[in-house]
C-alpha cells in the first residue's frame, strides 16, 4: 500500500477549522506516540478519539487487518455494526459499503432463546457475513457469538474490528477473537467501546481514500 504518512489529513474534516484542528491534533500526538506506520495512524486517531495516550498501547492488530479491511472496502462489503452508536459514528462518505446493525436485526431470536439481541442479531445475520467487515464496540457477547461461529467455520468475515468495553466477558471475548486465524483488531483487557472502533474505521477509511489518491 502506497500512502504518504506525512500531510496525512482526514476526509471528515470538512472546514477549515475542523482541517486545522485535526492538523493540530496529530502533529502533537504522533510527537507522543510515533508516526512510523499505518498503524501509528490507527493509534493516533483512537488516542484523539479517547484523550488518552495509554490507548495506544491497548491496540493488537493479527494478520494484517488494515489491508484485509482496505479490501474489503474497495470491493464494496458490507459494514457490520454491533449497536446503532456505532453506525451513526462511521463516516458515510469515502467509501461504498453499507452499513448494517446487529441490533434489532434478530429481535425474535433474542426473546425465543433468552440472549442478547446483540448475540441474536449474529446469528440472525450469520449467512451475511463472510467477506464483510464486523465492527463490535460494545457488546462482548456479540464477539463471542462471532467467535464461536468463526471457529465452526459457519462465517468468515474479512476483518473483524472487536474492541467490546466492560467488566464481564469483554477480555475474554477479544482474547478468543486474538487466537482466531482471522484479521482482527482488537484492544487489551476490560477497555474499548464506541469511540475506539468508530476511530479505528473512520481512520482505515480515510486510508482507503488516501491511498487511492
Amino acid at each position: 500500500m502506497k500512502i504518504m504518512l506525512e500531510d496525512f489529513t482526514d476526509i471528515g474534516a470538512t472546514t477549515s477549522q475542523a482541517m486545522e484542528i485535526s492538523q493540530k491534533s496529530r502533529k502533537l500526538v504522533s510527537s507522543l506516540i510515533g508516526d512510523s506506520s499505518i498503524e501509528d495512524k490507527i493509534r493516533q486517531r483512537c488516542v484523539i478519539a479517547t484523550g488518552d495516550p495509554s490507548v495506544s498501547d491497548l491496540l493488537h492488530f493479527n494478520m494484517d487487518p488494515v489491508s484485509a479491511c482496505i479490501s474489503a472496502l474497495t470491493n464494496e462489503k458490507t459494514i457490520y455494526v454491533d449497536i446503532k452508536m456505532v453506525e451513526a459514528g462511521v463516516i458515510k462518505h469515502g467509501h461504498r459499503s453499507p452499513i448494517k446493525t446487529f441490533i434489532g436485526s434478530g429481535d425474535y431470536l433474542a426473546k425465543s432463546m433468552g440472549i442478547t439481541r446483540t448475540s441474536a442479531g449474529v446469528l440472525a445475520l450469520q449467512e451475511e457475513i463472510s467477506n464483510s467487515i464486523v465492527i463490535i464496540g460494545n457488546a462482548p457477547s456479540a464477539l463471542i457469538t462471532l467467535c464461536d461461529l468463526i471457529r465452526s467455520k459457519v462465517v468468515v468475515p474479512a476483518v473483524v474490528i472487536g474492541v467490546p468495553v466492560g467488566f464481564v466477558n469483554a477480555a475474554e471475548s477479544k482474547e478468543q477473537l486474538r487466537n482466531l486465524a482471522v484479521p482482527s483488531i482488537t484492544t487489551m483487557g476490560t477497555r474499548g467501546g464506541t469511540p475506539i472502533a468508530v476511530a479505528t474505521m473512520n481512520e482505515i477509511i480515510n486510508i482507503h481514500v488516501r491511498s487511492n489518491h
